[in-house]
């Protein structure tokens, strides 16, 4: 078939193209802008790009998917209706492209793509398809023979039900993407509850509280008696996690943090139930060089490195900032200044206080404004609860020289950071500025 996504630039969607494109479908998409996904479907995948979104980019097409930012009145998704085009969401579409597949399916609120990435390590002959880009890969997917998919399950529109899980491999489950749930926990749980009844097997951290309340047979990971022995070494001078779990003796991952030996102990236990073995676990674990945007070293000098990470709710930033503080030590760096551009007014109101708590350490803390992500926006006052840290509201951040600039809405530097350790913190655009792209 040909198949049409459009809004083909996001990480998703674009994982489910590249997926389709593997499969021997031709694809095509749209986007409002290009971006370094769209370039790679473009050259590595023959799509045909439409930039920005326009009504004749659907002609001619078998099926149409969009993405859950599409509204209804975009030119393509009327065109689609007018033509008779059978019209998906992602969300949607899920439901008969995993439809025959054996999934492992990672969720959780936190760590999924990182498990997800692992998990591709350890299964080495699967397809993948990741919620971000695996260095190993170099991309968010990965094309293999068979029916095995290694998924990261989505829980922000409970587009997980739609995954199909053979397994299910869940980090943790903590209230997040709130406002698609109508701010219902139950209804959140639920969700929870129907994803993991579908899958024959379950490989969960049992000291989660949700979790722990479950009574469904499963294997359960106890982080505080499983993993022991935690220590952080630097190998070929980059930060990994070096812990025993259970009997299985010692592990080495590429990564600093509590969490990371979590998430990997996920990982090999599901790897093990799946008959590989022991020492190839062992050895296809240290081939995880971690993705893009998570603890992402983009400078790396003898007094100086910047770190671009993803984290955009509370828990996820203090997890790294305990690794920043690891890392800080071990390379003898005296100061940790943080960037952060909030994500979504909903998300920085519901979660405010840890925000508020959760960049403690930091020497220097730099905000920028709320990245919306479609939302309308609200006043909130993150100056004033911000109040008590080294503070600078700022415009925009990017890289030059070597140097981070902080930038004003004048455009003027009201400062440069060029030694210790910089963290930029969000799901926006920050990951441009943060490379200077931007």
């Amino acid at each position: 078939m040909r198949i049409h996504f459009i809004g083909i630039g996001g990480i998703g969607i674009s994982a489910l193209a590249k997926f389709m494109a593997g499969d021997g479908h031709l694809i095509s998409g749209s986007d409002i802008k290009q971006s370094e996904i769209t370039d790679e479907l473009a050259l590595k995948y023959g799509a045909k790009i439409t930039i920005p979104h326009h009504a004749d980019a659907v002609e001619g097409a078998d099926m149409v998917i969009h993405s859950a930012a599409v509204r209804k009145n975009n030119p393509e998704y009327i065109r689609a209706k007018e033509l008779a085009i059978s019209l998906y969401s992602r969300k949607e579409a899920l439901g008969f492209i995993l439809n025959e597949k054996r999934v492992y399916a990672v969720g959780g609120a936190h760590g999924k793509s990182t498990t997800s990435a692992m998990l591709a390590e350890l299964l080495p002959d699967t397809n993948a398809l990741i919620g971000a880009i695996c260095k190993t890969f170099r991309s968010n997917v990965r094309v293999a023979l068979g029916d095995r998919v290694v998924f990261e399950a989505d829980e922000s529109d409970a587009s997980f039900l739609n995954s199909n899980p053979y397994m299910a491999i869940v980090t943790n489950v903590e209230p997040e993407h709130m406002e698609y749930y109508e701010y219902d926990t139950k209804r959140f749980y639920d969700a929870y509850r129907q994803f993991l009844s579908k899958a024959s097997v379950r490989v969960l951290n049992g000291e989660d509280p949700f979790i722990s309340s479950l009574d469904m047979p499963s294997i359960r990971l106890y982080p505080s008696r499983d993993i022991t022995d935690l220590e952080y070494v630097l190998i070929d001078g980059e930060p990994h996690t070096r812990f025993c779990l259970k009997e299985f003796g010692s592990f080495d991952v590429f990564g600093l943090g509590e969490h990371i030996a979590l998430d990997a102990s996920l990982a090999i236990l599901a790897a093990l139930h799946e008959g590989e073995s022991l020492e190839a676990v062992r050895e296809n674990l240290k081939n995880y060089k971690g993705i893009k945007k998570r603890f992402d070293i983009i400078e790396n000098g003898d007094d100086f490195a910047v770190i671009d990470d993803y984290g955009h709710h509370p828990t996820e930033i203090k997890a790294t900032m305990d690794a920043l503080k690891t890392y800080a030590d071990m390379r003898g760096f005296s100061k940790i200044r943080a960037i952060w551009q909030p994500h979504k007014y909903s998300r920085t109101m519901d979660n405010l206080a840890g925000f508020i708590d959760c960049f403690d350490g930091v020497d220097e803390l730099v905000i920028l404004p709320i990245w919306a992500a479609g939302e309308v926006e609200v006043p909130i006052d993150l100056k004033g609860a911000f109040s008590h840290y080294d503070l600078t509201m700022a415009k925009r951040v990017t890289k030059e020289g070597g140097r981070v600039k902080v930038l004003n809405s004048q455009e003027e530097v009201v400062k440069e950071f060029g030694n210790g350790l910089v963290v930029a913190f969000g799901a926006g655009d920050i990951t441009y500025q943060i490379r200077g792209q931007k």
